[in-house]
């Protein structure tokens, strides 16, 4: 899965258009192979991107839980303390 596509689900407040956005164009760079379509793509590529950001907002809009909503900061914070006890990060300064 590409790591630029986060969860957009039970958050609060509710995934905004352009996450919805930026996660289907995520989506459809991966799979298509590239980040900039060429000019003779362009059109399928956006459509593909479109369609897919449709599919995610009904898919998001119609998920139920009883789980109370997560909270972005929160959630953010306990991912980097993961990233920084991987070591994936590393801060000393060395490459």
């Amino acid at each position: 899965m590409c790591r630029s596509i986060h969860t957009l689900h039970n958050f609060e407040p509710p995934a905004t258009s352009d996450e919805v956005h930026a996660a289907a164009l995520q989506y459809v760079r991966k799979i298509a192979g590239t980040t900039k379509p060429s000019k003779a793509n362009q059109e399928v590529f956006d459509q593909a991107v479109d369609e897919i950001e449709q599919a995610t907002r009904r898919l998001l809009d119609g998920l139920v839980t009883s789980a109370p909503p997560k909270n972005r900061e929160e959630e953010a914070a306990k991912k980097r303390a993961r990233a920084e006890a991987s070591g994936r990060y590393a801060t000393d300064g060395a490459a």
